[in-house]
């Protein structure tokens, strides 16, 4: 593969090669002036908040007809956030003390509370910026008389923005896209997570281009953040044939769906692919994985101003499970901490996050949050096979507080005549050395185990996988962490249970050999990389 000039965060695979489109804001500049009639000011202000209201209403119905209730929860946040009072105020004595115009007040307002996610360092908050911006844009397009619908894309084309917002995001043909890239954004972004619901190439972070770009070729790379403008017809060429190349080998692919993930030898492995949402069960099933083996439900409080509802919850589990149509579904409990971050939970600022309060420790301590948790999945049961996953565990007494908690619940359900499976499995992460160590205990106590091992090597390696400057350090494939692995499996087939391998080595075809031999029974992956692993598991 040719190295391209330029590098940005990779956010979505794929390499795509087209024409530039540029996607700016229409707002090319906010009016200032001084206002002497105050309270026509604010009435101006609130009859736009009003029409803003009615607007994020209609996108919410136009995106839970298209794609679902969970991509819509977006739009319901906006609209929380919309009538957040102290955003409310802070517009309002912009206008009052400041004598500020309306649009100039919001864009203030909207620059103030920029600052202070901004400052916070922590990613989730920081993603919430492009939703203040979201909502800032739309009030001041409606009281500047502007349309706030997203420009109209006649041709194939690859989209260039600072970082789109939800409701651009929403409003595009996604059919005429050949991919991403923005100035700005991580790989959280709203646009890098669209991107790879839709399997379309992205790079994120890029800076500022030139104007004078629009309309040129550009090739990017979204596996390695490359990317490189006005590439010369060489470049050019190498990587169409790449891209034909792509799109034929997964034709080609298609012709192993519904054949079993077997070796030459015989040996089943369990296929299964990840989620975050239940949107992503879509591109489980269109790419025939055999179950879902790490269901990431802490999205699903990540995008919340408070603690999702148990009712909330078994809705989306129970779609889930019924649209497997009984293939195994793992539902991982809430695994919050370190890189992620919930604000109504006030997280205590931790010198080192990722050895500090996140996953199956949080959950004992947020007993509420997580019973809640626990009798909506019980509940989803009762529509197909569900097994229930617990993160972070390093110690035998955790798992024994867990099952505890489990008996109560399934107790509770029995006495209000609440259906579930009572022979639902569950199982535990092993996601650091001391669990790895420790699984001959734990194999004990529980009905699986599935190997994390984006954790397991960053804690057995201590680097940070986090971090570029040690990223050299950082290698899931490494000897340390494939002995553990072989450990792990080793004790729990000594204990009749199964090992499932969950992190991103999983997807990874150049070590799938290697997790075979070391006795791993499933393999659990991105959805577009079921086929691809399953061609070389029955090749080996």
């Amino acid at each position: 593969m040719k190295e391209l000039k330029y590098r940005g965060i990779a956010a979505s695979n794929g390499v795509a090669v087209g024409k530039l489109r540029f996607l700016k804001n229409s707002i090319e500049k906010i009016p200032s002036y001084t206002v002497y009639h105050i309270d026509n000011e604010i009435l101006r202000y609130e009859n736009a908040e009003k029409i803003a209201d009615r607007e994020l209403e209609d996108l919410y119905k136009k995106a839970v007809k298209n794609s679902g209730e969970e991509s819509a929860e977006i739009f319901s946040i906006h609209r929380m956030m919309l009538e957040d009072p102290d955003f409310h105020d802070l517009i309002k004595n912009n206008i009052k003390e400041k004598q500020m115009n309306a649009e100039k007040a919001v864009n203030e307002a909207s620059k103030n509370f920029i600052s202070i996610l901004e400052s916070t360092n922590d990613p989730y908050l920081m993603a919430r910026v492009t939703d203040i911006r979201d909502i800032s844009e739309r009030l001041v397009k409606i009281l500047m008389g502007k349309t706030t619908t997203s420009e109209s894309i006649l041709e194939e084309c690859i989209i260039y923005t600072d970082d789109l917002t939800p409701s651009e995001m929403l409003q595009l043909d996604k059919s005429k896209i050949l991919a991403f890239i923005t100035a700005y954004g991580s790989q959280n972004s709203h646009t890098a997570i669209l991107a790879r619901m839709n399997g379309i190439p992205c790079v994120v972070g890029c800076g500022t281009l030139p104007d004078v770009l629009d309309g040129k070729y550009i090739v990017i790379d979204g596996s390695t953040g490359e990317y490189e403008t006005d590439p010369s017809e060489e470049t050019l060429i190498f990587y169409k044939k790449i891209m034909e190349s792509e799109k034929l080998r997964k034709y080609q692919l298609q012709r192993l769906k519904g054949l079993p993930s077997r070796t030459s030898e015989g040996k089943n492995i369990m296929l299964y692919a990840n989620i975050g949402t239940r949107q992503d069960v879509k591109c489980v099933i269109e790419n025939d994985a055999e179950g879902i083996g790490l269901f990431r439900t802490e999205f699903i409080f990540m995008e919340k101003t408070s603690a999702p509802s148990e009712e909330e919850q078994f809705i989306i589990y129970q779609d889930v499970v019924r649209k497997m149509e009984g293939k195994r579904v793992i539902i991982r409990t809430l695994d919050i901490g370190a890189d992620k971050n919930a604000q109504y939970l006030k997280l205590p600022i931790e010198e080192n996050p990722a050895l500090g309060l996140r996953g199956i420790r949080l959950c004992l301590q947020k007993q509420e949050i997580f019973k809640s948790q626990l009798r909506a999945i019980l509940r989803a049961s009762a529509f197909g096979k569900v097994s229930i996953m617990f993160p972070m565990i390093a110690s035998v007494f955790e798992i024994k507080e867990v099952k505890e908690i489990i008996r109560e619940i399934k107790t509770e359900l029995i006495i209000k005549k609440i259906p579930f499976d009572p022979a639902t499995e569950i199982g535990i992460m092993i996601e650091t050395p001391a669990a790895a160590i420790l699984s001959d205990l734990f194999a004990t106590e529980v009905d699986f185990f599935s190997i994390g091992t984006n954790d397991l090597a960053q804690y057995t390696l201590a680097a940070d996988r986090q971090n570029p400057s040690v990223s050299r350090y950082y290698r899931q494939d490494h000897e340390s962490v494939m002995r553990l692995i072989k450990i792990v499996c080793e004790n729990a087939h000594k204990a009749g249970i199964w090992v499932g391998i969950c992190g991103e080595i999983a997807s990874d075809i150049s070590v799938t050999k290697k997790l075979v031999l070391c006795g791993a029974d499933e393999l659990s992956v991105s959805p577009p990389m079921v086929l691809p692993i399953r061609e070389k598991i029955r090749n080996l």
